[in-house]
């Protein structure tokens, strides 16, 4: 199997909708006949400059939200690393691959969907209703899932500013997965989301556990792998937000002008 923190990035494809320069590669496998490992590569140098985050920092930031999912034992994101590559230093992310709800023998909706309202079937949460762009009323939903349910604590957490619909992915392994972390771990609440179907709920003991554990270890060496990639500032108010839910394990309710990003998906 290819190692992601080696090997030539050889470029295959582009992800066209990203806001940022986002390049599906591939990795060659050491042996001849070994399948080559595929990733997604963001370079700094094709991040587009935001009014509230420094610029150059989103691939660390993605760095440091892997290294938080994986310090939790969630595997909520999928492996990333910083590296160099075509295109310079940048963000490499394992590739997941997603189920396709939309066959012939698999009719089913999304992690997170869109329906007609009044049709939220069973085991989904109704997030919000709005108008499309002909006009006609819609329901935001997503699943009911207790998968999905620890990437929406692990979101406040990291205080992610943009978990849209197609941020959720449902592998072909049986896991689900959050991508596109670059807009995380700001010092001042940027919560954003489309998980607001469990607000007021409180979060699983199990989850508690995990993060009771995570907390004792920020001061030691999990602080200091995250100091390479946010600021001290950064880590004071993780610590703060992981304190804050340890104290009331409950999810929030919306609390600002805007708590869905736009577009939501």
């Amino acid at each position: 199997m290819p190692d992601i923190t080696d090997g030539e990035l050889d470029i295959i494809g582009r992800v066209g909708v990203a806001s940022n320069l986002t390049l599906v590669c591939e990795i060659a496998a050491p042996a001849p006949d070994g399948a080559p490992l595929r990733v997604v590569y963001k370079p700094v140098r094709g991040e587009r400059p935001l009014w509230d985050f420094p610029d150059g920092t989103l691939a660390g930031r993605e760095v440091a939200s892997y290294l938080i999912s994986e310090q939790l034992g969630w595997g909520v994101i999928p492996e990333t690393v910083l590296r160099d590559g075509p295109f310079g230093p940048g963000m490499v992310q394992r590739w997941v691959d997603s189920v396709d709800n939309r066959t012939d023998t698999r009719q089913r909706l999304d992690l997170v969907d869109l329906c007609a309202p009044g049709t939220v079937p069973e085991g989904f949460c109704e997030v919000l209703r709005a108008l499309d762009d002909a006009g006609n009323e819609i329901s935001l939903v997503h699943a009911d899932d207790p998968r999905l349910q620890r990437m929406a604590v692990l979101d406040l957490l990291l205080n992610n500013a943009d978990r849209k619909g197609g941020h959720a992915l449902e592998g072909v392994d049986g896991q689900v997965y959050g991508v596109d972390h670059g807009i995380c771990l700001h010092s001042e609440p940027k919560l954003r989301t489309v998980l607001w179907g469990w607000a007021g709920a409180p979060v699983h003991e199990s989850l508690i556990t995990d993060i009771t554990t995570f907390a004792a270890n920020l001061t030691g060496p999990v602080g200091d792998a995250l100091a390479e990639h946010i600021t001290d500032a950064e880590i004071t108010a993780l610590t703060e937000r992981t304190k804050a839910l340890l104290e009331r394990p409950v999810m929030p309710l919306p609390n600002s002008a805007r708590p869905i990003p736009w577009p939501a998906f």
